[in-house]
């Protein structure tokens, strides 16, 4: 935890197929502190998805309204469909100390990165393209084709990688999360995240100089 007690917002990106859905639900399992960001869409629930778990299910309408209203940290459209991050969820789970992890695309994070220089950003990668198709491959639920689009698109996303504050290889899943978790906790010690800890020191300094 830090002197301020408020939480930090990272975001983890990666490949379609870097395991960041993984490493973040055993984050979650193995750390209190820890939120997962909930996100918004517009699209219908499909079986077995909650509201304010799976997603915050909207209307078009409505998803449009939150826009007007600057209510989301980032937003996007896919396939038709709105996606993108309630402010509200992210800033009161922080109020109450706790670290927001976010898994979002890289547009979405550069919006987040370009309005909150405060967030901390981690990209995921398998230790080989090699190991990324095989294990996109290994899926089994993927047609050839599909594959061949993720690769595509992962060599478009490779060039924003430099955009990032921390690369963490996906060799291991308890490696990875282990040290996803100490980049996370290390943040809390960087200056930029201490501001009100540095100025409670420097007003207690005054009344001892004055």
């Amino acid at each position: 935890m830090s002197h301020t007690g408020r939480g930090i917002l990272t975001i983890v990106s990666g490949f379609a197929g870097s395991g960041k859905g993984t490493v973040m639900k055993k984050l979650v399992a193995e750390h209190d502190n820890y939120a997962l960001s909930v996100s918004a869409t517009s699209r219908a629930p499909r079986p077995g998805e909650e509201e304010g778990v799976s997603y915050f299910f909207r209307t078009r309408e409505q998803f449009e309204e939150m826009i007007r209203q600057d209510a989301l940290l980032e937003y996007a459209e896919y396939v038709g469909n709105y996606y993108g991050t309630p402010k509200d969820f992210v800033f009161s789970r922080m109020d109450e100390g706790r670290d927001v992890i976010l898994e979002i695309e890289l547009q979405g994070a550069m919006q987040i990165k370009k309005k909150y220089p405060d967030t901390v950003l981690i990209f995921l990668t398998p230790p080989s393209v090699d190991e990324l198709y095989g294990r996109l491959k290994g899926r089994g639920t993927e047609t050839d084709e599909v594959i061949a689009k993720r690769m595509k698109r992962a060599s478009e996303e490779a060039l924003s990688i430099k955009d990032y504050d921390y690369l963490v290889i996906n060799d291991n899943i308890d490696d990875c999360t282990r040290k996803v978790h100490e980049i996370i906790q290390t943040a809390h010690h960087e200056v930029r995240h201490e501001a009100e800890f540095i100025e409670s020191i420097r007003e207690g300094l005054e009344k001892y100089s004055g």
